[in-house]
């Protein structure tokens, strides 16, 4: 009967045993594809980066007595340029993917009243540069929407797997490694319908 009782009881710390290490290797799988699609973020956010310097000059030879609005969006490009980090640590710190969030949005912001700057002038729409450069901004805009798609894509097959059982038991045993992946949100004020006027 002893014998028995050893058997079971060896049978159980096998398949325990085994259920942590699939455990492990899934949610070190999903944490890999969840940085890899971070990198995709960061890519599409680093093309709008670099795109707007480019965009700012082609204004500004239109419009030079606009240097607010130029100033503006020079320091929100630089404060978003500052958050571009590791990805383990921006998708692991929820405080730190807020702040990234928060500066990217702040350079959308800039860039939306750099738009209305432009309406301002006609000549400048019809410049091939101008419109050659705004199509690239639309695209590169079009690109971070789908990639920040994807990314919580990514973070919600994480945070299901991390958060079932048994894995949850598992994440807990390593800290922070396996932390809840945040999600992105919309900006602050996305809920309101914009008001056009005529």
């Amino acid at each position: 009967m002893a014998k028995w009782i050893g058997i079971i009881v060896l049978g159980v710390l096998v398949v325990s045993g085994l259920s942590c290490i699939g455990s492990y290797n899934s949610l070190v799988k999903l944490d890999q594809a969840v940085q890899a699609q971070w990198g995709q973020v960061e890519n599409v956010y680093q093309r709008r980066l670099d795109l707007v310097p480019n965009l700012v000059e082609t204004v500004k030879g239109a419009a030079a007595f606009e240097k607010d609005t130029f100033t503006a969006v020079t320091e929100a490009r630089a404060k978003a340029g500052q958050t571009m980090v590791d990805a383990s640590k921006v998708v692991n710190d929820p405080g730190a993917f807020e702040r990234f969030q928060l500066s990217q949005d702040a350079l959308s912001s800039s860039l939306s009243r750099l738009a209305v700057v432009v309406e301002r002038y006609p000549d400048l729409k019809a410049t091939q540069n101008f419109r050659d450069l705004q199509a690239q901004l639309e695209g590169t805009e079009n690109r971070i929407a789908v990639e920040r798609k994807r990314f919580n894509e990514a973070a919600q097959a994480f945070n299901t797997k991390r958060d079932s059982f048994p894995t949850v038991l598992v994440a807990g045993v390593f800290g922070t490694r396996f932390n809840e992946k945040p999600y992105f949100r919309a900006q602050e004020g996305a809920e309101a319908a914009p008001k056009v006027k005529f």
